[in-house]
């Protein structure tokens, strides 16, 4: 495979997990997801996930309280098996209100499939817009809720 099809491809197994993360579609999500990626947001002190399973247990954490996530795309780039996203997240949540913050987003791939997918973003500027009620939700899930 050509370099350019090494990237597009990539390219295109990171569109499609974010197109099914945004559906809350977790089984395609996981099918994008190689069985032992580490998944972490890094500006916060949560260890992260590993392994799809985890993966979904710790984002339905906060998905499960949004009517919709959206996202916006703004740049995508590939180079061998990094695959970088610059894109905004609008989250509605299930009592109408909303909050939209910009992420950039390194994914390193490994046999077709996602294995390190790193969420970089400003914890304060985002988390400032969640409503008081889920960020009371949110403190009542520790790391062990998504780790084996």
């Amino acid at each position: 495979m050509s370099a350019t099809d090494e990237n597009q491809a990539n390219k295109a197994v990171v569109e499609k997990m974010w197109r099914a993360m945004g559906e809350m579609d977790w089984e395609t999500l996981k099918s994008c997801m190689h069985p032992d990626i580490h998944y972490q947001d890094v500006p916060t002190d949560d260890p992260g996930s590993t392994g799809p399973e985890n993966c979904v247990k710790r984002l339905s954490i906060a998905f499960n309280h949004l009517s919709l996530q959206e996202q916006v795309t703004h740049h995508i780039a590939a180079d061998g098996d990094v695959v970088f996203l610059d894109h905004t997240e609008t989250w509605t949540f299930k009592t109408g209100e909303k909050a939209s913050h910009t992420f950039a987003t390194m994914h390193e791939m490994k046999d077709g499939k996602v294995y390190r997918w790193s969420d970089y973003w400003d914890v304060n500027k985002f988390v400032g817009q969640f409503p008081d009620w889920f960020l009371e939700e949110m403190m009542k899930s520790t790391a062990e809720d998504f780790t084996d």
